[in-house]
């Protein structure tokens, strides 16, 4: 393969986990949930938060294709369904609304009371959703057996929870600089690109499936 194709891998992994992760759209949940912390507590909460999505989401690119042969599912198939499930978030984006896919209102006023919002809901389902999951299996199926390809995957993986850390440890300051109108634009923006990536997903689900 050449240099210009793993750029190409590279940038369309980063870019597709990043939006769907969407750190910046649960800075709004992560500032309620952690109202009245301590500063040591608040970067304590966005650590633990982060590497146990980075973790999960890990997990699930290396041994996600289990998940095929268990319940017989082809990969053409699992294209159309994760593509559905992007393009939905993708329109909640658009519309500068809280995806139901990542959490109900419910799971948000349970979050805000709870002691310890780290694991649940901020690791799972905020950061680490099923959109997210199906996101980086599909990533890596497509792949192939190309251990280059496939860590490049995983370096977006990676990228993208460090940089989420590093949104969520200074929330106040993104929130502060963007304000509302700027976390719309850019929610909209992010949504967007999304949203085109996944109907690239389906489309050559699609393909695979009729050519089957």
């Amino acid at each position: 393969m050449s240099m210009a194709h793993y750029v190409s891998v590279f940038l369309v992994s980063l870019s597709a986990i990043f939006f769907v992760v969407d750190p910046l759209g649960i800075v709004p949940l992560f500032l309620t949930m952690t109202a009245g912390d301590p500063p040591e507590k608040v970067r304590r909460t966005a650590r633990r938060a982060c590497a146990v999505a980075g973790g999960l989401m890990l997990f699930f690119a290396l041994f996600g294709g289990v998940v095929f042969k268990v319940f017989g599912v082809s990969l053409a198939a699992f294209r159309v369904a994760g593509g559905l499930l992007l393009l939905v978030t993708a329109l909640d984006m658009l519309r500068a609304r809280s995806s139901a896919t990542r959490t109900t209102p419910s799971e948000e006023q349970e979050g805000i009371a709870k002691e310890d919002v780290a694991l649940v809901p901020l690791a799972m389902p905020l950061l680490a959703g099923p959109g997210a999951l199906a996101t980086v299996m599909v990533l890596m199926a497509r792949e192939g057996n190309d251990p280059v390809a496939m860590g490049l995957v995983l370096a977006g993986v990676a990228i993208t929870f460090m940089a989420s850390y590093f949104v969520l440890r200074g929330a106040g300051l993104v929130q502060r600089a963007l304000k509302a109108s700027g976390m719309a634009v850019l929610e909209r923006v992010m949504g967007l690109i999304l949203a085109a990536i996944a109907v690239q997903f389906m489309a050559d689900g699609v393909k695979e499936l009729w050519h089957g």
